[in-house]
Order: C-alpha cells, then structure tokens, then sequence
C-alpha cells in the first residue's frame, strides 16, 4: 500500500514543479542556442559510416529522468527519447570503472581484471594495454575519435592516457571526483591534486569553468572544426551527476521549492547536463552531421540515494546488483532508426555498444575474438529479438564474503559467500553480498529520512546469501523465489560456475605514494618511472636485480602505505 502512495506523490510532485508547462526552447545558458535543435525531422541518410556520438551520465539514477516520471526537469532527454528508442531493458554496472572499461572493450569485467571496485587514483593499474579499444577500431574505421569528460580507466604511465588508447583528442579529467569549477580532487586527507587534462598536458587555463558547460562546448567545437562528410565518434562522459553536489546559481534556482537540499542541487545539475545535450544535439544539426548520425545515451551506474539520486521504484543504489545499481537509463536516437519512436524491451547490456558501433561503422571485429558484447542494431532500428539472453553482471572474489553463505548452500558447485550476480533469460541470481538491498522512495521531503521511508526498509533476510527472482514478473525483486525454484538456482549456478572458468586474476595493487600530486607539480596524472613499472609489470629476475637497490629506498615506505590503505579501504566508497 505504502508503493502505491508514494508513487502517487511522486507524480503530485512531478506536477506542482510545472514539469509539463516548462518552456525546453528558452536559450540555455550552457551555450548560446538561439534556435530548437530539433525543430524539423531530417530524412535518413545511410550511404555512409554515420557519425557516432555516445553520451554517458555519471550516477544518474533510474528515476531522475522525466520519461520515468521524474520531479526533475529533463526536456531534451525526453524529447530524444521519444523521438528514438527508450531501452527498458538495459544494464549497466554499478560501479564506474567497471561500466567504463566494458564500454571500452565490449568485454566483461571477469575478462579484463577489474572485477574488483574501482581503479583508484594512486594504483598502479589501467585499462589493460592488450585489449583493443573501442576507439581504436573506429580509427582503423576511418574515423577520428574524440573524448570529453571523465576517463577513470588509469593513467599511472602515459601508455594508459586517452590519447594512447584511440582518442585524436581528449579534454578531461582522469581520476573519478573532481570539483566541477576547480577541478580539484582529493584521494584521502592531504592527498589532493589538480585534474583537468588537454591531451596529455594539465590544462591549469581551463579551472573556474563549470565542467557541463566546458564539455558540451568543446562538443560543439569539435564539430566546428571538421567536415560532416568524414565519420566521426565522440565520447562524452559528463561527470554530472557526480558528487559533489555543486551547480550554477541558475539552475539551483528552479528547484527552490524542493525541501529536500541535496535533492534540489542534484536536480539542478540533472537539468544543467539536459540542456547541455540540447546544445550538442543543436552542433549536430548545425554543422551538418545530425541527418546521417547516432546519439546513444547511457548512464553508468544506479544514483546514489543518499546523494540526491533516485532509483524508485527500483531495489538498491550505486555500488549494489540489485536493479537500482545495475539498470540504467538508455535510449538510442537517430534519423537512421528504421522503427522510431517506441519503447524497447529488447535484453541489452553497456558490453553491446562495442560490437554495435563497430558494425555500424562497418569496421572489422575478425580481430577481437572473445568479445561478450551482441551487435544489438536489428534490435534496436528494427525491434527484432535481441541476440542476448543472459548477462554477467559480475564475480568479485576479493569483496567481503557474506557471512552465511557456503558452498554446501551453492549445492556443492558454488560458494554463495562469493558476491555475484547473473540474469539468464527472466530469471536472475545473486549470491554473497548484493549490497545495499532497501528500496527508497524519491528524496522530496526536507528531513528525509523520515518514519514513512522507514516502511520500505528491508529488515528480514540478512542471514541469507542466495536469492532469486523472475526479473520480467517482478522488475523491483520484491519475491525471493530460491526456495521455491531450487532447480533454477542450480542452473544460474552452474552458469556462475562457466564464467568463472574463464576469469583472469583481479588486477587490484596496492596504492603507491610516489602517486602524490605534490611530485607531479601539483596535477594527478602519469607517475610511475621505468623501473616500477618492470617491477609492477612482471619483467624477468635478472632486470629486476639490478634496479634492486634503487628500489629498496622506498621499500619501507611503500609497506607503511600498503599497510595503511589496507585498513582503510573497507571504509572507502
């Protein structure tokens, strides 16, 4: 009973705000649009490679989009939206780095490495250098690719940079939290350094600029500078909605009746990334290139919850595998779409763009075997099936193990203590610590939390560690089926087991203080020297040997810090 109600305020809400009266065509003040970038539809145009431009949100919950009933004023997303293929059925990961690198490299974290959290401003780790790059096979396509925004793939050496992995250009941040005017960015007390990079120079110029409004402006010079006649990708990974919570005066400003502060700043630099898609949607049109392209747009992981962000009526938040950590906002908006305007319900996950894009570029995936990604393009223009039925969502060995799970629990075949989750066909399966598992109502209350937030807490089934649900029956996993259906935890675990055969090793070392900014003038960027990275990267005893003595200087240091993060790491989101 309490659901109903609280959808019902939330619609209320939706409402009093004057979401359906708000004027999307007043001049933005991201950049200065004087006309509506979609005003006419264009004829579609396939003759050649279509210019791709692939926009991804930072902790954009699943709720704070208009399309889904938002109190938060979206208009271009909605109006995209509509005018494309809504993605109901899309999965992210619930974590950046994780949703990045798979983008990246149209593989699962298990296949790469990263399976475990981030990768942290101070390890020495990265994309690994043997996975060929989304990028890097639209520039054997003929394109020049572009990227704006947050990496949070490694820099520890310049082979990890941007510019090193596909991208002509990059303008952007590197670690995964900076201030949005000083691009600061602090790893822990004292640890903080300057992080805004042009290519592969700090870009100290650049600090005082809202990071929304510098990104989708570089957007539109970009488009400027070149011809809509040679293909081009841009990736634009808008470090909206990100904390911290900090937006121009402007926007906070339209959100003043909202009680709820945190709720009123993160709608404020909701609405602020809509309009500054508005205007590259307006460059496209503009410059020529918008009749013969497509805009993909994604978030990358759940919203945070306790940070304005809102994921109702979906379970859990940012970090967990419940569906409000792992669905995602998605939607795909083109004039080449042969089915426009209707909603998909076709299974697709953020490892299918690498396939898709590649094939729409007509480049040659014969090279990059293994991927676990689907073209997903008929499914997507056409609304035919999609190629995929199932989806790992990930096999963390290194994070905490649920207290009551084993292996007799798992039939024999699986440790449930173990943090997995995986979907095949309706059915999904998580074992270990999911996460976060509540439900929270959107945060429009000034003191929230409040008792009637209190109705939808979870507060049975902490002494389990396997739980089932018919995702297609009940998308907000309020039925724990496993009891019910054994036969089918079987078989989700056995599929566990199959993926599991297949992982690399975590890569996750142990943060490194030669990494402080205050050794790199200030800035985070690439630090290790020729030796750590022989050290780090495994070359032969004999190489080794010799630097030994250089390396032994910071031995004890180095141990001190291992030792200290260590304790801390359980503490650090």
């Amino acid at each position: 009973m309490a659901v109903y109600a609280l959808t019902g305020f939330s619609l209320v809400s939706l409402l009093s705000f004057g979401y359906l009266s708000w004027d999307w065509m007043k001049p933005s003040l991201v950049a200065d649009v004087a006309t509506d970038p979609m005003e006419k539809p264009l004829p579609p145009a396939f003759t050649r490679p279509p210019h791709i431009i692939f926009i991804l949100t930072d902790d954009q919950g699943y709720h704070d989009v208009g399309y889904h009933g938002s109190d938060i004023q979206t208009p271009t997303l909605d109006r995209l939206a509509a005018e494309g293929v809504k993605l109901e059925n899309y999965y992210i990961q619930p974590i950046c780095t994780p949703s990045r690198s798979q983008l990246i490299t149209g593989r699962y974290q298990i296949h790469t490495g990263l399976q475990h959290s981030i990768i942290r401003p101070r390890q020495p780790n990265c994309l690994p250098l043997d996975q060929v790059t989304l990028p890097q096979k639209l520039q054997e396509a003929g394109y020049s690719t572009h990227m704006v925004g947050k990496w949070h793939l490694g820099f520890y050496k310049k082979e990890c940079l941007p510019t090193r992995r596909g991208f002509d250009t990059f303008l952007g941040s590197l670690t995964g939290n900076v201030d949005y005017y000083t691009y600061d960015n602090c790893d822990g007390p004292g640890v903080c350094g300057f992080d805004l990079h042009e290519g592969e120079d700090v870009a100290w110029d650049q600090s005082g600029k809202y990071s929304t409004v510098l990104y989708a402006q570089r957007v539109s010079k970009i488009l400027a500078s070149r011809s809509p006649k040679e293909p081009i990708f841009i990736y634009v990974a808008f470090q909206a909605v990100h904390t911290p919570l900090q937006s121009p005066k402007e926007y906070i400003y339209r959100y003043r009746s909202m009680g709820n502060v945190a709720r009123r700043k993160y709608a404020a630099m909701v609405t602020c990334m809509d309009e500054a898609v508005k205007n590259i949607t307006w460059a496209l049109k503009k410059y020529g290139y918008y009749d013969n392209s497509v805009i993909v747009f994604s978030t990358d992981n759940g919203g945070q919850t306790f940070s304005g962000g809102s994921n109702w009526p979906l379970r859990g938040r940012k970090g967990t595998y419940w569906e409000g950590g792992v669905r995602g906002i998605g939607f795909v908006h083109s004039p080449l779409i042969k089915r426009k305007r209707r909603t998909s319900w076709a299974l697709v996950h953020i490892t299918d763009w690498y396939p898709t894009l590649v094939n729409l570029a007509r480049g040659n995936l014969s090279n990059v075997p293994g991927l676990d990604g689907y073209n997903v393009w008929p499914a997507i223009s056409e609304g035919k099936e999609s190629p995929r039925t199932e989806i790992l969502h990930n096999i963390d060995p290194l994070y905490n193990h649920a207290k009551y799970g084993s292996l007799e629990d798992g039939f024999g075949i699986w440790n449930t203590a173990v943090q997995a989750s995986i979907r095949v066909g309706e059915w999904k399966l998580l074992t270990g610590d999911p996460g976060y598992s509540d439900w929270i109502p959107p945060q429009t209350l000034t003191n929230f939390p409040g008792s009637w937030w209190n109705l939808e807490r979870l507060t049975d089934g902490l002494r389990k560690s396997v739980w089932l649900f018919n995702i297609t029956a009940d998308p907000y996993e309020r039925y724990d089926l496993s009891e019910q259906r054994p036969d089918v935890v079987r078989t989700l675990l056995m599929r566990l087991v199959h993926y599991n055969r297949t992982a690399i090793p975590v890569r996750y070392p142990a943060e490194n203080p030669r990494a402080h900014p205050d050794f790199n003038g200030g800035a985070w960027g690439p630090w290790a020297s020729e030796d750590d990275v022989e050290e780090w990267e495994g070359i032969g005893e004999a190489s080794k040997g010799r630097n030994k003595k250089k390396k032994c200087k910071i031995c004890k240091l180095r141990s001190f810090f291992r030792k200290l993060n260590t304790r801390l790491m359980s503490n650090r989101i």
